[in-house]
């Protein structure tokens, strides 16, 4: 697999961020994800809508993964998330193969991208202020709500 350069991988994560944005404004919590294929087609694309459909297991990584469909090996996709994936969206990363994750910030929260990386998964980190910011923002206005998502 190739290294992923810096102007595709912040490509990418604007696709994520554009969801982020789309949950928020829906009310539920600025988190979004998107799975491209290994030639840079996107594959499915999706949001934290644990709040809007009452569904605790549908995080923005899982919203992407179910959008995408089947397919026979997710070997050389990407998934790409504007904050480090949590232990449950880890776990579906390496359950399936997924070979890179691109991740806009993990100074909000820390999730499993240090295990990811230990088990073979290619870790981009792009220490994106803009999700930085809009974590930082909703963490702040919301705190019950964030501290419900992450099991505080």
């Amino acid at each position: 697999m190739e290294l992923l350069d810096q102007a595709t991988a912040r490509a990418w994560l604007a696709t994520a961020v554009t969801e982020a944005r789309a949950g928020l404004a829906e009310g539920g919590i600025p988190i979004g994800a998107a799975l491209y294929g290994a030639d840079g087609t996107l594959l499915g694309r999706g949001r934290n809508r644990r709040v809007q459909d009452g569904d605790p297991s549908l995080h923005a990584e899982t919203a992407a993964f179910r959008a995408a469909g089947r397919r026979r090996s997710y070997r050389g996709t990407t998934m790409v998330t504007t904050l480090s994936p949590c232990w449950y969206c880890s776990g579906l990363i390496r359950q399936f193969g997924i070979s890179r994750v691109v991740i806009g910030e993990a100074v909000t929260f820390t999730g499993g991208h240090d295990w990811l990386a230990e088990h073979g998964v290619e870790v981009v980190l792009l220490d994106d202020p803009g999700c930085v910011g809009l974590m930082r923002g909703f963490t702040k206005d919301h705190p019950d709500l964030w501290n419900e998502d992450i099991g505080e």
